[in-house]
């Protein structure tokens, strides 16, 4: 095969978006059948199951996809490749922040439960398996995701591609393969997060002083964490963050667990994830061994309505004309992954037009209520980490439905250039790493020639 994964990096950049194996099966409800799983691939210690090229695969078809042997073929191909990064991270030591897998992981938990639309029982029952036991196998999924994407931008950094080239890869795509899009818009945001006050966090140092006295008298450290902590690994971990080095955690974390003697419990203290506890059970070196309670000090209704006349005030001066939005945006927003952009939301490639079934549902139907040009009144929610905030939202303009091009489409297609050149690069960078560990592949995917010399 000349290019082993040109047409799923076509469909991925192009927007045909490809959901994980959890997201598919929590869309569908019903049982459709399970596969017989057997490992189809080795690639040193990692596997690769036949139900994993069967998920993968499914989803390309129920988003759209043709049915295709080389398709398939492309699929297990991709699981390889990433198989052989995770093993190659392992010789050159590549790893990631535990701190981000479970931040991965709990989007990843909220988004099934969402999605699902029953209760955690009823999920357990559908999945046979108990809420830890799911978020256990997100998040070995979510680290293998995040180590692959290190070792993708490592071997492909610094690539870019030209006008030139983006045009050129346009012009080679059959017509009556290019994609149609459908109706999308482009959306700004200014967040005014909910100062909390001094009376909030006095609040939560007492409530955790109270946790601290409860575990000197007798209570159980575990069960306590799992009851109050707001560290989104609790249920996993029960407060226990295993053996750290230095530099692991947050400057403050770290501090404290050289602070204390071994068994020690702190008194609170605080950090930007909120205020801990921290008991070190044992230190040896640079290393440690702690657990904590996390309590994150919730703003008061006041506070929010503080957040709330900031953001009325500030609206009122676009309103008039007396400041752009955009500018707005940049100097007082919030949220630091928009405000670089004028406050717009933006796809993975960095264009500003989303389509609005990539919209947050909560501003889908904001929009609904209002006409292009619009600014809407403060708004409250939650940010992604899960703090208290508002925002206001500029509804700039709305696309009609469309067939890819490049006028309109230019920075999806540029994205499809560019991962068309990175693939190749990879490709490379695969038919020479795998001379480094071993790789088996199931006779049944001979016709595939994944390993072939000349491919």
């Amino acid at each position: 095969m000349k290019s082993i994964v040109k047409h799923i990096m076509l469909v991925l950049a192009l927007g045909i978006i490809i959901p994980s194996a959890w997201a598919q099966e929590t869309a569908e409800p019903e049982n459709k059948g399970f596969v017989v799983d057997k490992i189809i691939s080795k690639v040193d210690n990692y596997i690769v199951l036949k139900s994993d090229l069967e998920r993968a695969y499914q989803d390309y078809l129920t988003n759209g996809g043709s049915a295709s042997p080389q398709v398939r073929c492309q699929y297990l191909a991709l699981l390889i490749r990433n198989k052989l990064m995770m093993a190659k991270a392992e010789i050159d030591s590549v790893v990631v922040a535990d701190a981000d897998v479970d931040q991965y992981t709990q989007r990843k938990m909220d988004m099934i439960i969402a999605q699902a639309g029953v209760s955690p029982d009823e999920l357990e029952e559908r999945y046979g398996k108990t809420l830890e036991q799911i978020r256990l196998e997100i998040r070995d999924q979510e680290r293998e995701q995040l180590v692959v994407r290190k070792m993708q931008e490592e071997i492909t950094k610094g690539i870019g591609v030209t006008p030139a080239e983006v045009k050129r890869f346009y012009s080679k795509i059959p017509k009556d393969s290019l994609p149609y899009f459908s109706a999308s818009v482009e959306v700004a945001q200014i967040v005014k997060i909910a100062t909390v006050s001094e009376e909030q966090e006095n609040l939560t140092r007492a409530e955790l002083t109270g946790i601290r006295n409860r575990i000197l008298s007798g209570e159980d450290f575990a069960t306590l964490a799992k009851k109050h902590s707001d560290d989104p690994s609790v249920t996993s971990n029960a407060g226990d963050m295993g053996w750290s080095g230095r530099g692991r955690m947050v400057p403050e974390y770290e501090a404290m667990a050289f602070k204390l003697k071994p068994n020690e419990i702190s008194m609170p203290f605080k950090s930007q994830f909120g205020f801990h506890i921290m008991q070190l059970i044992e230190r040896r070196g640079n290393e440690y061994h702690s657990r904590h309670i996390l309590i994150s000090p919730k703003p008061s209704a006041n506070d929010i309505k503080k957040a709330t006349r900031y953001l009325d005030s500030l609206r009122s001066r676009i309103v008039s004309d007396s400041i752009r939005f955009q500018n707005a945006a940049k100097e007082y927003s919030d949220d630091v992954e928009t405000k670089g952009n004028g406050g717009f939301f933006s796809d993975g490639d960095g264009g500003t037009r989303l389509m609005v079934d990539e919209l947050d549902p909560v501003v889908f139907f904001k929009l609904d209520s209002m006409q292009v040009g619009d600014v809407s009144k403060p708004i409250t929610y939650r940010t992604d980490d899960g703090k208290n905030a508002v925002r206001i939202l500029y509804y700039k303009s709305r696309f009609a439905p469309h067939q890819a091009s490049l006028e309109n489409d230019w920075s999806r297609i540029q994205a499809a250039t560019l991962n068309e050149k990175k693939d190749k690069i990879l490709q490379k960078w695969f038919d020479k790493a795998r001379k480094d560990v071993f790789i088996s592949i199931d006779p049944t995917y001979d016709n595939c020639g994944i390993l072939d010399e000349n491919q």
